[in-house]
């Protein structure tokens, strides 16, 4: 249950960032960043935790029906949707290494170290595709808000890892 409700987190939140910034345009780049994709970031290390069985895969599969879902919720979100998808795969893809690098350090290490590469990555891939240039203080603001939104969604997901994280024997599986 705790997995299915990250899950819809996470798809929640990348959904509604593809089809903000789809209507608004750049404006609205650094507000998602911050608050939904920050919350996506966080969301994804929450999984990494909890999906030791076929992560690369359920991942892959995850990333891949946000950018489908947020397509089909409006076609015209559709370079936006593309764009989010090689950007969180090839950030996913460094988030991951980072994560594993990190996994014995303490919470908020793993969480926000594992983050700052994904955002970076993030960043420059996904402003570069879905507005067809490379936007120099687009990417830094939204480097730095993704950082910044996902260290303060790391203090919520904190408050209550313990509760999200403890797997009862019937849970296990997922």
């Amino acid at each position: 249950m705790k997995t299915l409700l990250l899950v819809g987190v996470y798809l929640t939140a990348i959904i509604s960032a593809n089809l903000l910034v789809a209507h608004y345009g750049a404006w609205i780049v650094p507000i998602t960043s911050f608050c939904l994709i920050g919350l996506n970031f966080t969301t994804r290390n929450m999984l990494h935790f909890l999906w030791s069985k076929h992560l690369w895969l359920r991942m892959g599969l995850l990333i891949g029906a946000g950018s489908l879902l947020s397509w089909l919720i409006n076609y015209d979100a559709g370079r936006v949707a593309l764009a989010s998808f090689a950007a969180f795969a090839c950030a996913a893809a460094v988030d991951t290494f980072a994560h594993h690098v990190l996994r014995h350090k303490v919470f908020m290490v793993t969480v926000n170290g594992s983050n700052m590469w994904g955002a970076i990555v993030d960043s420059v891939i996904f402003i570069s595709l879905a507005f067809g240039q490379f936007l120099w203080p687009i990417i830094l603001i939204q480097i730095a808000t993704k950082i910044g939104g996902g260290f303060a969604w790391s203090l919520v997901y904190r408050r209550f890892k313990g509760a999200i994280l403890h797997r009862p024997a019937s849970d296990q599986a997922g």
